[in-house]
């Protein structure tokens, strides 16, 4: 099976991250901007980098982008130059084209012109920014379905030194715990105090829950809104 190759097509902040991190899992990427300096600065650590105009559909063909399993498109300045980038891309036969988008209106027409995925990175900084702030003992979460979430969370203080059983939390919040991060203080081999993260994967009726463990949960919206308000 050959090695995929991926292209990254705008090279700002977003696209010239995308890049790099390719780069240093040892993927072969083709990065491209119109700008020589940025091209430049990141040819050092790509594939291959090269300056070409992404709305110059043979200049993209030469580029050798029709050969690239994946393209992501990160063009912000201009709207209408990643539509037309977006549209180039898929009319040299790219199947799994990725577009980050500006704006709702400029996701709508890159889904029509058959982008694959469609990111919006500042709004998920956003709306994680503000989940943060507002939801701070609730680490991570992430939607399984339209009624439950697997999240991580805080142990509440309710549940401190009590095994799972006891803690009675499946009742009382409607929850089931299917993993507990431990963090046990440690001397390292330096000699100063450290944290090390013990996982335990299956745990049972009779293991213990104890101040600043990490619980993984499954539970409904309302459940962990309710585990939320007791953690404040």
């Amino acid at each position: 099976m050959k090695n995929k190759q991926f292209a990254v097509i705008g090279l700002g902040t977003f696209g010239y991250n995308v890049a790099v991190e390719f780069a240093s899992k040892d993927i072969q990427v083709l990065a491209i901007d119109i700008n020589t300096e940025i091209v430049d600065r990141i040819s050092e650590f790509v594939t291959q980098a090269l300056v070409v105009d992404a709305t110059d559909e043979k200049a993209m063909l030469e580029a050798g982008v029709a050969d690239c399993d994946t393209v992501i498109i990160s063009i912000g300045e201009s709207i209408e130059t990643s539509i037309l980038a977006t549209l180039i891309v898929k009319e040299l036969g790219v199947k799994n084209v990725i577009v980050k988008s500006a704006s709702n209106w400029h996701s709508k027409v890159a889904a029509k012109l058959g982008a694959s995925t469609v990111v919006y990175p500042e709004l998920e900084m956003s709306k994680k920014l503000v989940e943060n702030i507002v939801t701070p003992n609730i680490l991570e979460q992430i939607k399984l379905s339209k009624d439950y979430n697997l999240a991580e969370i805080v142990a509440p203080k309710s549940v401190w030194g009590k095994t799972i059983r006891d803690s009675n939390i499946r009742n009382s919040y409607g929850i089931n715990i299917i993993a507990i991060r431990k963090r046990i203080p440690v001397i390292n081999d330096d000699g100063q105090s450290d944290i090390k993260e013990e996982v335990n994967m299956v745990p049972g009726p009779y293991d213990e829950i104890n101040q600043n463990d990490v619980l993984v949960v499954i539970g409904s919206e309302e459940s962990l809104a309710k585990i939320r308000k007791d953690n404040e």
